[in-house]
């Protein structure tokens, strides 16, 4: 059980350093960088106030790993004296001087696994808080992930206005076409120059949201003055951005067909329907683990369970300790003295072995015993509880999770019908058997689809790094 557990540290800990300190590692951003998720997280976790506060604990109790190890070591002592002494007893004057050193080296031979006990304890406080910087970084790396899908989100969603508003510019151009022809009436020109603003409006409010994301991936990074930069898509966030050209011409004359419909001779922008075309490169990947794996992975993984489980193992260090305190210690000297007065001069060497009892106070032990008894107590709850949260935090995170990638290829299905119901009512429209309503709903549904399918992959996306960050994976 403990060399497992030292084992999963010094994995956990090897392998984080081989994603912050391998070769070429981002240190800061130059201006016009592109910069992937994991350049992301590493500079948050460079820049992390809370992730130093926690790699100073590591080193704080590894120094205590090493002075409980100071016991197996000899110390040493010295002294030196001078006496001077002058007695008069009415008879006669003496005066006496005398001087004196001894030097002296005591080694503990045996204290009945005490320090042993010790040693242990705090190496075990030593991995608790290796587990706890490793949950830092988790923490961090979950924040850093779900700020830059919304950045990713924001500019998916600020692609579809930039495209929403090139539609109802060439669609106002079309329409003021036909009403100079006499094709349309004024309130369907009215109606698009409304559309257009409100796309215009709307591009605007993209932007900020835009803007706004930035800010918060900067903040999520540690980095409020960060210089202007792009960010790339992920594996699982992978639109592409794609706009088929926009080629106004003007409409000169019309021509009225066999069947008495009036077109324009020349065919505007014919089937070109200005589209994002995000559904082009997108790969989606279900899920491969089922719930009970999920949780047993999280078991196993979540830092701070084995923080837990770390902790619980010191504190029964540390009740061993103190039942020990009963027993005493064997301890050894070497020492070298020397000493000389007015009279003679003395030196020699000594040896002694010491078994020693300082200071018992048998009630004090028998209640320290039972707070220790106490604190194990608490310590195992401990676990228990965060067994029982990681339990209930995964399961939420997966259904969440299941929910949204069954809604994925749905949204996918209704993209591409609006779209071509859009394209459908765009060459009606183009030939006059369309009326501006039916145009107008069709391109706001092909428009809401976009959006609402941007909106599901982030919060795909944002399940899937909660589930991840439930189950102590990076």
């Amino acid at each position: 059980m403990k060399n497992k557990v030292f084992f999963k540290i010094y994995i956990s800990i090897f392998i984080f350093s081989l994603l912050i300190y391998k070769a070429g590692a981002i240190e800061e951003i130059t201006q016009g960088a592109t910069l992937s998720v994991n350049d992301c997280i590493e500079l948050a976790v460079k820049n992390s106030p809370e992730i130093q506060i926690y790699e100073q604990y590591v080193k704080m109790y590894e120094s205590r790993v090493g002075q409980s190890k100071a016991n197996y070591f000899p110390t040493i002592g010295a002294s030196a004296g001078y006496d001077y002494n002058n007695s008069n007893t009415g008879m006669r004057n003496t005066n006496r001087k005398s001087f004196s050193t001894q030097v002296y080296l005591n080694q503990l031979i045996y204290s009945f696994g005490k320090v042993l006990t010790q040693v242990k304890m705090q190496k075990f406080y030593k991995i608790a808080a290796e587990f706890d910087l490793q949950n830092a970084i988790l923490n961090t790396t979950n924040n850093v992930k779900s700020a830059y899908y919304a950045v990713l989100a924001a500019k998916a969603n600020l692609d579809i206005q930039r495209a929403n508003v090139l539609v109802n510019e060439r669609q106002y151009n079309r329409t003021k076409a036909f009403y100079d022809e006499g094709l349309v009436s004024k309130i369907d020109l009215v109606n698009q120059e409304v559309y257009l603003s409100d796309a215009q409006i709307n591009l605007v409010s993209a932007e900020n949201t835009y803007q706004n994301s930035i800010v918060q991936l900067n903040n999520a990074m540690y980095m409020p003055n960060a210089p202007d930069y792009q960010i790339e898509n992920t594996e699982t966030f992978n639109f592409k951005n794609n706009y088929a050209e926009i080629n106004l011409l003007n409409i000169a004359n019309t021509t009225t067909r066999e069947d008495g419909t009036i077109e324009p001779k020349e065919a505007v922008l014919t089937m070109q329907v200005e589209k994002t075309n995000i559904l082009e490169n997108y790969k989606f990947t279900k899920y491969p683990y089922t719930l009970e794996e999920s949780i047993e992975r999280g078991y196993k993984n979540r830092p701070d369970l084995l923080s837990m489980q770390a902790t619980q193992d010191a504190v029964e260090q540390a009740l061993k300790y103190t039942r020990k305190d009963y027993l005493p210690d064997l301890t050894g000297q070497v020492g070298y003295n020397w000493s000389n007065n007015t009279y003679y001069s003395s030196n020699g060497i000594s040896l002694g072995a010491y078994l020693s009892m300082s200071n018992l106070n048998f009630m004090d032990i028998r209640m320290r015993i039972k707070e220790s008894e106490a604190q194990l107590e608490i310590a195992k709850r401990n676990v228990e509880l965060t067994k029982q949260n990681i339990y209930f935090e995964i399961q939420n995170a997966y259904i969440n999770m299941i929910q949204l990638e069954k809604n994925i290829p749905l949204m996918q299905t209704k993209v591409r019908q609006t779209l071509e119901n859009y394209e459908l009512a765009d060459a009606r429209y183009e030939v006059g058997l369309g009326n501006f309503i039916e145009l107008q709903d069709a391109k706001e549904n092909y428009n809401n689809a976009q959006r609402d399918y941007v909106q599901t992959i982030y919060e795909y996306n944002v399940a899937l790094t909660n589930l991840q960050t439930a189950m102590g994976e990076k």
